[in-house]
């Protein structure tokens, strides 16, 4: 294997955790994905820290604990954090309408019929508020979570959904001439609403997103790997992003690099990470808002965040084609586990265990139950385009196991 280390933990099976970097090293052999940097941590300690395969297969670049990852959909817990240091602050209410602050949004049109023409449209009669946006029942869509026409309307006004080439306001205003797919507040749609809580809170602010969360939560938690940007004198530990084709091999898939961050910062799934850093803000909402005696959170907004709002009627609606909520629900930016039977065929995690996925196929989960919080960091590339099944797996079976072998056997080694 290219490597792994072992750090012994109480209450872990050492034999079974040692399972793990044999397996995800056959995923690598086979050609599957090109490597892994995978966590376990528990109760202040590292059990176990995996650094396998390639982060660049054509330089010869091995993956490392430090190697950067495009996280993905990894960002919009952050963003939701800084959106409810607002709330706290008085600066943002949950039941505020986003036209407060955004204006673009008043006066917006919903689909008759979500799948139909965007010109088929009634007026929207409910406004979209803050909790509607961190909770995706804003009616708001993405290009690859909708089929039909509004898809492609989403691809072809708006651009994709990651390195836009629009700034914030023109990009609000276009995503703001779109129908809403939904009406707010009807069910869980995937979407664009991290975004637009991003904006909402750098509105606020009066600086860009990336400087509010560098001021607000990584500079802070020491989060010193995590941005909208790789710098030039780190972009030597950045993984490439690569695609698994049906016929075999993998493909490399080039991603703009930028000097400083971009315009466009993606407060949905622009960020960029290491397992470190992403391990230091997991274990402040482990803690109810506190690392190290920094506080960020009350504790009792955390348990907001780790709150199941969907309704037993909005779970029982399809996520990208899957019965995704059958054990789970969803918080404020984060999922959370309800019923550990049923999720059981997703992963594991006892009741309580939150986190959210990456489409690049990066995932963690925090388990108060347990006192753990796993990480798993790959670089998968999944198409981002309207019609698009998008979830945090690889395209190969290989890739699509890997995930549940190393969440199943973390929690198979602490005996369940």
């Amino acid at each position: 294997m290219d490597g792994d280390q072992a750090i012994s933990a109480k209450g872990f099976s050492e034999a079974t955790l040692a399972t793990i970097p044999p397996a995800l090293q056959a995923v690598v052999d086979a050609g599957d994905l090109s490597g892994f940097v995978t966590l376990i941590w528990k109760d202040g300690e590292i059990a176990q820290l995996n650094t396998i395969g390639m982060a660049d297969i054509e330089a010869g670049r091995p993956m490392a604990r430090d190697t950067m990852f495009r996280i993905a959909s990894m960002t919009k817990p952050i963003t939701t954090v800084a959106a409810m240091q607002l709330v706290e602050e008085g600066k943002l209410s949950l039941a505020d309408p986003i036209s407060k602050y955004l204006p673009e949004f008043q006066n917006l049109k919903v689909l008759k019929d979500a799948q139909g023409p965007v010109e088929d449209t009634v007026p929207n009669t409910r406004e979209i508020t803050v909790e509607d946006v961190m909770t995706h029942r804003a009616g708001l869509a993405y290009a690859f979570t909708s089929t039909g026409p509004i898809g492609e309307a989403h691809e072809s006004v708006l651009g994709p959904p990651l390195d836009n080439p629009n700034g914030p306001d023109a990009w609000l205003a276009k995503l703001a001439s779109l129908p809403l797919s939904y009406p707010p507040g009807e069910r869980f749609h995937y979407s664009h609403a991290t975004e637009v809580l991003g904006f909402l809170v750098a509105r606020i602010e009066g600086e860009p997103l990336g400087k509010v969360l560098k001021r607000r939560i990584f500079d802070r938690l020491g989060m010193v790997d995590t941005a909208f940007n790789v710098p030039k004198d780190k972009r030597h530990r950045a993984a490439r992003v690569y695609q698994a084709p049906a016929e075999g091999g993998l493909k490399a898939v080039p991603f703009p690099d930028y000097d400083e961050s971009p315009a466009y910062e993606a407060g949905g799934g622009g960020l960029i990470s290491t397992a470190d850093d992403y391990l230091k803000f997991a274990r402040m909402l482990l803690n109810d808002g506190e690392l190290d005696g920094v506080r960020l959170l009350k504790a009792e907004t955390v348990r907001d965040l780790r709150t199941n709002r969907l309704t037993d009627e909005q779970r029982q609606i399809p996520f990208l084609g899957i019965p995704f909520w059958m054990g789970q629900g969803f918080g404020l930016g984060l999922s959370v586990v309800v019923d550990p039977e049923k999720h059981a065929w997703m992963g594991a995690g006892n009741v309580g265990a939150f986190g959210w996925p990456g489409a690049f196929g990066t995932w963690w989960q925090a388990d108060p139950e347990t006192g753990m919080i796993l990480i798993y960091l790959i670089q998968n590339y999944m198409p981002l385009g309207p019609d698009s099944a998008a979830v945090a797996t690889g395209q190969r079976m290989g890739g699509r196991a890997a995930l549940p072998v190393f969440q199943k056997t973390a929690y198979a080694a602490l005996g369940g």
